[in-house]
């Protein structure tokens, strides 16, 4: 796999070869043991029905996370911050500082989670309409977790499955998925999971790399600039180019792929003419300048 790391000499350059394969002397074991099925809250029923609510109320475009669920799907709510308001011009999401995966409230702090609360707390006020709106939709209990200071477990647990932390409503794939099909969430971090839903329809950020497992890509230089050398910004640990990734990142420089490799014309398949053998040059004329928030959340064809 060809990887160019961008240096400031050629001293550094030498550095940041790839260093082969190391192995330790300390076995570990994962024991996998059956449990009860995990307990839905009456907190968690009441927010996701308040969400679903809300989403039948929202217009296509102004869904958060991507396209609406077809017949045969639903979405599914994650416990990733989700602070809902209503504005002059109806509902908004915005993500919190921190979301809480309902496993994690186990190691919560109860100080710390109020520190959320109060955030919330501060971002409703700024929006008036919100709680007689949550009211008139049922939930009544809006005002009283954002009045009431978190002290203890219970508390930690009300406000973690609560409409203010478990509602981000994502598609199944966007929130659990697995490459080579859908990069959810919870598997990919989230600084490069977030471009799948701002990156433009015809940019394929996610590619396979030579050795077969998937990384992420971004370009180096705006749209149209003719530049096809690709930035490596995600490998699995596994990877073959991880150690170049994580060495070029400990030095503040960028891994960066070339105009001819795999991973550039994957992700430019649809912005150059097919048969290219770089993904340098001129647009396409039937590249596509529109975001994937403008096409509701489709993917370009022949992502992973």
């Amino acid at each position: 796999m060809s990887v160019m790391v961008s240096t400031r000499s050629p001293d550094t350059a030498a550095g940041l070869r790839p260093g082969g394969i190391r192995s330790g002397n300390h076995p570990w074991r994962i024991r996998l043991v059956s449990h009860a099925r995990r307990r839905e809250s009456a907190y968690f029923r009441a927010a996701k029905k308040t969400a679903k609510k809300i989403l039948a109320e929202l217009g296509e475009e102004d869904l958060p996370y991507g396209p609406r669920p077809s017949a045969s799907e639903h979405w599914e709510m994650h416990h990733g911050g989700s602070l809902w308001v209503r504005t002059t011009s109806g509902w908004r999401l915005y993500r919190a500082r921190v979301g809480i995966e309902w496993s994690m409230q186990f190691c919560a702090d109860p100080t710390r989670v109020d520190r959320l609360r109060r955030d919330a707390a501060e971002l409703v006020a700024a929006f008036p309409f919100t709680l007689p709106a949550l009211a008139a939709l049922g939930y009544e209990e809006a005002e009283e977790l954002l009045r009431t200071p978190i002290t203890d477990a219970d508390g930690v647990e009300a406000w973690t499955d609560s409409l203010f932390n478990a509602c981000v409503p994502l598609s199944r794939g966007d929130h659990q998925g697995i490459l080579p099909k859908v990069p959810g969430e919870h598997h990919y971090p989230w600084p490069v999971k977030s471009a799948d839903y701002i990156r433009y329809d015809d940019f394929h950020l996610w590619v396979t790399l030579p050795d077969g497992t998937h990384g992420a890509v971004t370009p180096v230089d705006r749209r149209g600039s003719g530049d096809g050398h690709v930035r490596l910004v995600h490998v699995p640990e596994g990877s073959t180019a991880a150690d170049t990734l994580a060495r070029a990142q400990d030095h503040g420089e960028m891994a960066v792929l070339p105009p001819n490799s795999s991973a550039a014309l994957q992700a430019f398949a649809a912005q150059i003419e097919p048969g290219r053998r770089t993904a340098s040059g001129p647009l396409a004329p039937r590249a596509r300048p529109r975001t994937r928030a403008a096409g509701r959340g489709r993917r370009a064809a022949g992502d992973p």
